[in-house]
């Protein structure tokens, strides 16, 4: 049976898959092409923390990343007319992405015996980075880099997570609050248009 981490990252794949396929096809990409931007998009944070804690990669012992790619790409095909049109579904689906792999890097990185900081980082690489892939290779300016609270959401919920594990709650309990803490902030900063200050050149 997968744990709730390995669930919560089967679902992260899924999601943040469909929001690269959704990106790709509507930059008329072809299905190959869509396929590998919604992987990279997948895979890409994931594959940045597995390097840094010194582990391989879950894609390279695991098909199921593959297979949810895949799985995606066939949604995009067959619902793809009523997504191309609803802008809306690319946020929802890149925010769940973004929160459940935000849980998975921290929950990961703690489970190696990383202290909590380097946990927040994990979980914000992981959430972050594959949506960094994502823009470079369709030729946009990756979100991360925009005055949108997108990696700030990640460091909120890893925050909730070590909160949480501090007063002794439960693990399942720590992810969840960490979930929901990057789903509502990234979603109340887009509806309010909260966003961190541009840093703008001293021009004389």
């Amino acid at each position: 049976m997968p744990t709730f981490v390995q669930i919560l990252d089967f679902i992260g794949t899924f999601a943040f898959a469909i929001s690269g396929i959704r990106l790709a096809s509507a930059k008329r990409f072809d299905w190959f092409g869509a396929y590998v931007v919604g992987f990279v998009t997948a895979i890409g944070g994931g594959t940045l923390r597995d390097l840094l804690l010194d582990v391989t990669p879950g894609w390279m012992t695991d098909p199921i990343y593959l297979i949810c790619t895949g799985l995606a790409l066939v949604w995009v095909i067959f619902f793809g007319k009523y997504l191309i049109h609803l802008n809306n579904t690319f946020f929802i689906f890149d925010t769940i992405g973004l929160a459940l792999f935000t849980v998975v890097g921290v929950g990961k990185s703690l489970a190696l015996g990383f202290p909590f900081w380097v946990a927040i980082i994990m979980g914000s690489m992981t959430g972050a980075a594959g949506g960094v892939l994502r823009d470079v290779f369709i030729n946009e300016i990756p979100l991360i880099f925009r005055k949108e609270i997108y990696a700030m959401a990640c460091v909120v919920g890893g925050l909730a997570y070590w909160l949480c594990a501090l007063v002794g709650l439960d693990d399942v309990v720590c992810q969840v609050a960490c979930g929901v803490m990057v789903f509502v902030t990234r979603i109340l900063a887009v509806k309010y248009q909260i966003c961190l200050p541009v840093l703008s050149g001293n021009e004389h």
